[in-house]
């Protein structure tokens, strides 16, 4: 039987027991602590927490039951609900990407749970089916292109992506290189170290023993005034280092097996080692491209693209992956973007500079924080509390220095932005993407002569915010949303 059908098909026999277990894990940490603070109650708390599950597992294989789609003429139908029945009609031309979600569990059972994302810029997905088997996961992907390009036959296209031959792949290396480079097991320890406080005062007292052995060997090693200085060194290093063994971790465990593959229609993206994502986008739907580089990719040669599609994606999603390319050297990052970007001539791009006063609009916070803590150290310390002043000079020659390296450029097909100092940025928008324009200024800009101006996209990525070329002078600005406004209405 083929996916395309005039009949109504149900999901895979085995979609009952996923939604379950989805279910089951939101309510993971209240039944964990049911189980383990319910004391006094007998078996009362581990009978109510049995009902639970029984009662969610019931709930899926009701909405199994109830749970029926068809694809005909181009069109995907969707009815579900009991009391409460949804039909949902979505033409797959509409659809723009299409996600496949492959955990460990999933891959022994042979299935993958596919998530659809249309340009409407919604916070849900046009649809989520869980789940569905890998050959009809792979044949819905097949129908979703070929009812984009019409003129390419579904089996031959899919022929070809399974052996195209991969534009960048990420070895062992390199995703250590991103685990050391990034923040992202702070993440995980700051909630694991929320889940276990609540456990009791046991937490507690383990820390306090931790510190009081660290503290311990700074006294053999150099007693003295020395010791806590030397005690606070090891309890910070031994903090880093595991913090980078964790996002290490955390990187080959998301990214393993990377491959970025692009067909000339859409690019694709697929890794894991336990849970395997597969993402891909519409070459015609991206809208933004920005190139990441933090102090520490910046000290490695490194570089990460992530690209915004016309695509809804909720906020914090786990179920794609969020970069296009995850770490590679400047120069693989440059000859991707002038292979996908072949007009801008990335390597000589002729940045221009701010407002001249532009540095002072990065000022505000630093030196709100700085009278905030001088009043507060100077009510508890009297005089020493002034201290945090001769931060003054820091932060001066701190805006001065981001103000003169972000910069903004203008072709007759792109918009870009730079900024950022230790951690760069740099933003890219073709003119033809564009949906919104809107000149935007303070009174403090208004004072001195500047203006920022906003570029918004269609279907924007909702953990994005608008694009802004930022503190800019008046008169260009002006000058600039007019040549733009004019360039969009002649290519439209």
């Amino acid at each position: 039987m083929t996916l395309a059908t005039e009949h109504e098909r149900r999901l895979h026999p085995l979609s009952w027991l996923f939604l379950a277990l989805a279910q089951l894990r939101q309510f993971a940490l209240p039944l964990i602590a049911l189980l383990l603070f319910g004391r006094g109650g007998g078996q009362w708390w581990e009978s109510l927490g049995a009902l639970g599950a029984l009662l969610v597992a019931a709930l899926s294989v009701l909405r199994y039951f109830t749970y029926r789609f068809r694809i005909a003429d181009g069109e995907l139908t969707i009815r579900s609900g009991l009391l409460q029945r949804n039909v949902r009609h979505i033409p797959l031309a509409r659809i723009q990407n299409v996600v496949q979600r492959r955990s460990l569990l999933h891959r022994l059972a042979g299935v993958a749970e596919v998530r659809l994302e249309s340009a409407a810029g919604q916070a849900q997905a046009e649809a989520e089916m869980r789940v569905l088997s890998l050959a009809d996961a792979r044949a819905l992907e097949a129908l979703v292109r070929s009812s984009r390009h019409a003129a390419a036959d579904a089996a031959e296209h899919d022929g070809s992506e399974a052996g195209a031959e991969p534009l960048l792949t990420l070895p062992l290396t390199e995703l250590v290189r991103l685990g050391l480079s990034s923040n992202r097991g702070m993440v995980v320890v700051a909630a694991g170290f929320g889940a276990a406080w609540q456990l009791g005062d046991g937490f507690g007292r383990r820390l306090t023993r931790l510190g009081e052995h660290a503290f311990g060997f700074a006294r053999e090693l150099l007693p003295g005034p020395w010791e806590w200085l030397t005690g606070a060194a090891l309890v910070l290093l031994a903090a880093a280092a595991g913090l980078r063994l964790l996002s290490v971790a955390l990187a080959i465990l998301r990214l393993y097996d990377f491959r970025l593959v692009d067909d000339g229609a859409r690019l694709s993206v697929e890794g894991g080692l336990l849970t395997r994502l597969r993402g891909h986008a519409a070459r015609g739907k991206i809208q933004r491209w920005l190139v990441a580089q933090n102090l520490w990719q910046r000290l490695m040669a490194r570089q990460s693209l992530r690209v915004d599609t016309a695509a809804a994606r909720q906020l914090n999603d786990d179920n794609a992956l969020p970069e296009l390319v995850p770490i590679a050297p400047d120069v693989v990052v440059t000859r991707l973007l002038e292979r996908w970007l072949p007009r801008l001539h990335w390597r000589q791009l002729d940045w221009q500079p701010l407002h001249p006063r532009a540095w002072r609009r990065f000022m505000p916070w630093p030196l709100l924080l700085t009278v905030v803590a001088v009043a507060l150290l100077s009510a508890r310390f009297g005089p020493p509390g002034l201290l945090p002043l001769a931060l003054l000079p820091v932060w001066v020659w701190r805006a001065r220095r981001i103000a003169g390296w972000s910069g903004w450029y203008c072709d007759d097909a792109h918009v870009a932005w730079r900024s950022g100092w230790l951690d760069r940025e740099w933003q890219i928008v073709e003119i033809e993407r564009i949906q919104l324009l809107r000149i935007e200024q303070s009174p403090f800009d208004r004072r001195h002569g500047m203006a920022s101006l906003l570029l918004d996209t269609a279907g924007a990525d909702p953990g994005w915010s608008a694009l802004r070329l930022r503190h800019l002078p008046q008169e260009t600005v002006t000058a600039l949303a007019g040549r733009l406004a004019t360039r969009i209405a002649r290519g439209r």
